[in-house]
């Protein structure tokens, strides 16, 4: 599935989503200012919280309450972010938005079975084109 949209049409990529009713891992790449943040800020208004996000460059993840996990593993070595536990941790009940979630841990987590959606950002002229692949996901 892709989208080509503004950043005021994102509540639709949200709502085609049902984000309220699919708990879980979502995957975002896209190049450095591609829109990843914007669109984990919209999807976590969707979600009806008020919290300011922002991307959690240096900390790596975030919580806003809720369930609503955020992380950035941008330049991070996955296997010594498996060391410290972050497979348990987005195993966790809620919502686990990936900001730089990249084809080698969409592989780790096809083949250990966890489901997950892919969103890939392109920058076009007229917005943004958001790719979705769904990953052992029901929707």
């Amino acid at each position: 599935m892709e989208w080509i949209l503004s950043k005021k049409e994102l509540p639709k990529l949200c709502e085609y989503l049902d984000l309220k009713n699919h708990r879980g891992i979502y995957l975002f790449s896209g190049d450095l200012a591609s829109g990843k943040t914007t669109l984990i800020q919209a999807m976590v208004a969707s979600l009806g919280s008020k919290a300011k996000v922002t991307s959690p460059t240096f900390l790596t993840a975030l919580e806003y309450g809720n369930q609503i996990y955020h992380y950035d593993i941008y330049n991070k070595d996955l296997e010594k972010l498996f060391a410290l536990g972050f497979l348990e941790e987005i195993e966790k009940e809620g919502w686990h938005f990936i900001e730089w979630g990249d084809e080698n841990l969409a592989k780790i987590l096809k083949q250990i079975g966890l489901p997950f959606w892919r969103i890939i950002i392109h920058i076009e002229s007229k917005g943004r084109k958001y790719c979705i692949e769904e990953s052992l996901c029901t929707h």
